[in-house]
């Protein structure tokens, strides 16, 4: 490394989060490349055979195959560890595989997770369809009294998981009365910070354990490519890079390149999402026909306080019920020409989505009763369109009720 190399590492120990997202975690090769490179190839060479024995030993440090070990997988792992305040960090091939990957490296038979009942339906289904196929307990409680965690608690209880704010209803929970409860019990707190990002709000400041994100969504930022990260302390982290030597869940370094673009304009784009969503919850909760708005931001919401003190704006994502049932959200959404009616979030471009029949469907109608989820409700994603045209259109799905 150069000195000039040396002298940005020790810089980059004490920038803030816009710096470290454009800055943080590259190590450029002897080509002098200013921009990120993507290094494609699936193997290495070594110099001798010793070497290669303690590259795959782990007694050396460095690449042994791209499987679990990219120049540019890495790159992005130190950046999203820097930008979320972790020792470390580990990237997947989509979120779920980041929960996935978490769970099947730090869970065995006759373990029990207790889980936020508030979160997406496909976490849900790997909890109560496949971890339990493995012998692993699942408990759903609210996300929002902590008594009911303390009162579900067990001594085989390993791994706290919550969203927060929660998908589809910006349901907020105490991050660090969770942490100092999973501490109490020796479990760890997983959050799922998906819909607020660094940029927004930062988990291990308040107590968890490890951070975990479907970079599909905002880190990617324009809807691209798959991918998932895993954030926390570095023996933790360890174990669950062994998972995916093992098992193969890979990100790609293609997608990894793409990320790393993404997470350069990271804070300027929550801030805009977090703008246009305020503005239009905000008008959406005066007009005639929505009976509810759900977004932390509102001082209307029962978590707003909360919120406020976890994060430092309120994200992008919003749900309102409609005045009926399925028959006239469906209306709405379809009345609506701007909304791309698709259930990924974290685009440029807004999107809208019926819960009940799409991201939550696979849940039981008790399951979905329990989260919340109703036939009327619909889920926003406020891109970055002028909340001008954002207002247009949900008047013309307003106008169809």
């Amino acid at each position: 490394m150069s000195d000039r190399e040396q002298k940005l590492q020790q810089a980059l120990l004490e920038a803030e989060l816009d710096t470290l997202a454009i800055r943080a975690g590259q190590s450029r090769s002897a080509e002098g490349e200013h921009c990120e490179s993507i290094v494609t190839t699936s193997s290495y060479v070594f110099d001798s055979a010793a070497h290669a024995a303690a590259r795959f030993s782990g007694e050396e440090e460095g690449n042994v195959y791209s499987r679990y070990t990219n120049p540019t997988v890495r790159t992005f792992e130190k950046r999203i560890a820097a930008m979320e305040g972790g020792e470390a960090a580990v990237a997947t091939s989509s979120g779920m595989a980041a929960i996935l990957s978490t769970c099947m490296a730090l869970l065995r038979s006759g373990d029990h997770v207790l889980s936020s009942r508030s979160i997406f339906g496909t976490t849900t289904a790997l909890f109560t369809r496949y971890l339990a196929k493995f012998g692993v307990e699942v408990t759903f409680v609210s996300p929002l009294n902590v008594a009911d965690w303390q009162a579900a608690i067990q001594p085989n209880t390993r791994l706290l998981f919550v969203e927060t704010p929660s998908n589809p209803l910006a349901e907020i929970a105490d991050i660090t009365a969770l942490a100092n409860l999973a501490k109490q019990h020796d479990c760890l707190l997983a959050v799922d910070n998906c819909f607020c990002t660094p940029a927004l709000q930062k988990p291990l400041e308040f107590g968890a354990d490890l951070i975990i994100h479907s970079a599909t969504k905002y880190l990617d930022g324009q809807g691209r490519c798959m991918g998932g990260v895993v954030v926390g302390e570095k023996a933790v982290i360890t174990e669950i890079i062994g998972f995916l030597r093992s098992c193969g869940p890979t990100m790609s370094p293609f997608n990894a390149w793409i990320f790393l673009k993404g997470l350069e304009t990271l804070r300027l784009r929550m801030d805009a999402h977090s703008a246009n969503a305020l503005e239009l919850a905000l008008w959406l909760e005066q007009q005639p026909g929505i009976e509810k708005v759900f977004y932390a931001g509102l001082p209307t919401h029962p978590q707003h306080a909360l919120a406020a003190k976890q994060q430092r704006a309120f994200g992008g994502v919003l749900s309102f019920a409609v005045s009926g049932q399925r028959a006239e959200a469906w209306r709405f959404i379809d009345a609506t020409a701007i909304c791309s009616l698709t259930a990924n979030l974290g685009d440029v471009k807004t999107t809208i989505v019926h819960p009940a029949t799409t991201t939550h469907g696979r849940l039981t109608d008790q399951q979905r009763t329990e989260a919340g989820i109703g036939e009327n409700l619909i889920r926003l994603a406020v891109g970055l369109e002028d909340i001008k045209d954002l207002k247009a259109d949900m008047a013309r799905g307003l106008a169809a009720l």
